[in-house]
């Protein structure tokens, strides 16, 4: 696929086949967050892929939409914000190279045919203790990732280009 196809094709998925992702498909979605770049090119976070139905299911009680539970894999963006380069002012910017690396995520994932949405409106205190994670780490974002029961791609408005891109 074209990049700019992936671009225009990627959609917030709520609904999704309980199959499985073939592993060599997780394996090319892993090389595409490996790739993102980061500042100082630190890679100050982790991506957990869930599949594990038990730690599935208590990573699915720190959101409340159900549809979560649907898809077969949830990848947790994990970050590290001491790891992180730090700006001027002293402020990690983990959210900024965890975004980043999400999104090679995200982009991959439309790629393999795979469905996503992306989610930061968690409890990230729950989904931290589901997952066990060490002092130092958080989870940052997460998605559902597995195949999409419908296919009919759902209707996106945007804003016109000139209303957000300006050349000066």
């Amino acid at each position: 696929m074209e990049f700019y196809d992936v671009i225009r094709l990627r959609r917030s998925i709520r609904s999704y086949r309980p199959t499985p992702v073939p592993s060599h498909i997780v394996e090319r979605i892993a090389e595409a967050v490996n790739l993102a770049p980061t500042a100082c090119n630190r890679q100050p976070f982790r991506v957990l892929f869930v599949t594990d139905p038990a730690k599935r299911e208590a990573l699915c009680k720190s959101y409340k939409a159900a549809w979560l539970a649907e898809a077969p894999a949830i990848a947790v963006m994990v970050g590290n914000a001491s790891a992180a380069w730090k700006r001027l002012e002293g402020d990690s910017i983990i959210d900024v190279d965890c975004a980043i690396a999400m999104e090679h995520l995200i982009l991959a994932a439309t790629e393999e045919g795979l469905g996503t949405c992306w989610i930061c409106a968690f409890d990230r205190a729950a989904a931290d203790a589901a997952l066990n994670l060490p002092a130092g780490e958080h989870s940052v974002a997460l998605t559902p990732v597995g195949y999409a029961k419908d296919t009919a791609l759902p209707s996106q408005s945007r804003k016109a280009v000139s209303d957000i891109f300006e050349v000066i």
